[in-house]
């Protein structure tokens, strides 16, 4: 697909300020989209909106399909009537700076709790109507995951291979029994589900109105402890008892010495190519009915994957196993037509990866922060290099921000001097001097953290690769949302036409 020149900010809705802990759907959202149009910018980048499981990572999501529930606004709740104004009066003093989740979690759910109790005793019939209607829709991945988050808070949030058998192997008689059993606690997940997407569509639809596409963000691999591997086991690589036998990560690179042992089951693709590829295809419709544009994370991974027996304790003992990207995509387009997706290509990249990106013209990565310190001038993320179908970034989340990167260690003397003779100045504004080089590229879209944008330091980072805890938890506060240079972005966005339609056709002079 061709994108437009344009500009965007990338920003997970939980980093926004707000009184309840956890940035939301709720007002912070439509303000962040009111400055995202008042500054001239088109994109609106996020991570993976599913509900986190192992360390809070979004990258560890409960559910491919499924919203988090820590993302509901709670005043809007209170609009409809299904919270009350004393129910949030009293409202915990929670940091301002980050997320505390052992605190918000809690907190959030007994707030949802209340909301569903009230919803099932008080709510309008046209309500209960339209709460029915969305589950019948959704049915193919909601009664799997409801009954899952069900069985997990039953199991004290144990991984579903330490539940009962019957019941984590999901035999015929034990399901039957569970469902009656929890019939409750599946509906109130069912309505949580549906105020998410109550609320984020609404979100959504403001966003389009104001001309900002939302760019959403999926890992290629799902987590072990899913309702996604748990309601289809046969597609992954697991056990007799449902552990995996060989797990997903990257071998030894930039990020990590011993590289990254991520845990995830890695996908049968022959069974996956047998029914057409079903599964893919229902988890991109799905996507793509949420966001306008698709990041799909670690797209190497469609072509070659690096898989790690499970018991290995690193990354470093394994092996390149080839993937059908190339049957995958084509089934995908022919059933869903063209599709916006961007290909994070980053890592270890081969012709072959390249080839599948290529071949259907996705854009690529390009990342400022790796393009530095080899002077020969033929780094691929120097912008001199680029090509118009690629998105580049100052940095992504699993980057240190840009005043961190450059204050740290990681930009080394040579790293400094050859970015100051690249732009041929001393370099007084690091955040600054790369929001410029991105937007001055030819690259077709352009994004930064927000962090870069307000000059934060390492404080301000939102992941560390392979560091398992202190992770996901940065927030912006109230005043820094006030101190965003609105009117410096907003002049540099026209000033390098990266607002779609500022680009004029030069005049015709054949007549």
């Amino acid at each position: 697909m061709q994108f437009a020149r344009s500009n965007g900010v990338l920003l997970h809705p939980t980093s926004l300020p707000g009184r309840f802990g956890v940035g939301d759907l709720g007002d912070w959202s439509f303000r962040f989209v009111d400055f995202l149009a008042e500054t001239a910018q088109s994109l609106w980048q996020m991570l993976p909106l599913g509900p986190t499981g192992y360390a809070d990572s979004p990258y560890q999501s409960l559910s491919t399909f499924a919203g988090n529930p820590l993302l509901i606004s709670l005043e809007r709740l209170a609009e409809v009537g299904w919270l009350t104004t004393a129910d949030l009066a009293d409202v915990p003093e929670f940091p301002r700076h980050r997320v505390d989740y052992g605190w918000v979690i809690p907190y959030r759910m007994k707030m949802l709790n209340r909301a569903y109790v009230r919803f099932s005793t008080s709510a309008q019939a046209e309500q209960h109507d339209a709460f029915q209607v969305w589950c019948a829709d959704n049915a193919y991945w909601l009664d799997d995951f409801a009954l899952f988050v069900a069985l997990k808070e039953a199991y004290s949030l144990r991984p579903w291979v330490e539940w009962e058998k019957g019941e984590a192997l999901r035999e015929p008689v034990a399901m039957a029994a569970a469902r009656a059993k929890h019939a409750d606690k599946v509906t109130e997940q069912k309505f949580r589900q549906w105020v998410f997407h109550m609320q984020w569509f609404a979100l959504k639809a403001y966003a389009n109105e104001k001309g900002i596409r939302l760019i959403g963000d999926i890992p290629i691999f799902v987590a072990h402890d899913s309702s996604d591997v748990w309601a289809a086991r046969d597609l992954f690589y697991l056990d007799e008892m449902g552990n995996p036998t060989v797990i997903a990560g990257v071998p030894p690179d930039y990020f990590s010495e011993t590289g990254q042992r991520w845990g995830n089951p890695l996908y049968r693709w022959d069974r996956m190519a047998q029914n057409g590829f079903q599964w893919w295809t229902n988890r991109l419709k799905a996507v793509l009915n949420v966001f306008d544009i698709v990041r799909i994370d670690h797209f190497r991974g469609f072509e070659a994957y690096w898989e790690i027996p499970a018991s290995e304790a690193t990354a470093v003992n394994g092996r390149w196993v080839p993937a059908p990207g190339q049957k995958l995509f084509e089934t995908v387009l022919d059933r869903l037509g063209d599709l916006p997706i961007i290909a994070e290509d980053l890592g270890v990249i081969t012709r072959g990866v390249e080839a599948l990106r290529d071949g259907f013209g996705l854009p690529g990565m390009k990342v400022l922060q790796f393009a530095w310190g080899d002077q020969s001038g033929t780094n691929v993320f120097l912008p001199h290099n680029y090509t118009p179908n690629c998105i580049v970034y100052t940095g992504t989340h699993d980057n240190n921000t840009t005043v961190g990167w450059w204050n740290g260690s990681e930009a080394t003397l040579a790293i400094k001097e050859h970015l100051g003779r690249y732009v041929n100045h001393y370099v007084t504004e690091i955040n600054w001097e790369m929001i410029r080089l991105a937007m001055g590229s030819v690259a077709r879209m352009c994004v930064f953290p927000l962090q870069d944008l307000l000059g934060l330091g390492a404080e301000a980072r939102m992941n560390t690769p392979g560091v398992e805890s202190g992770n996901w938890t940065w927030r912006m506060t109230e005043d820094q949302f006030n101190w965003l240079p609105r009117e410096r972005l907003r002049d540099l966005t026209h000033f390098y036409a990266r607002n779609p339609g500022a680009i004029v056709a030069p005049p015709d002079h054949s007549r």
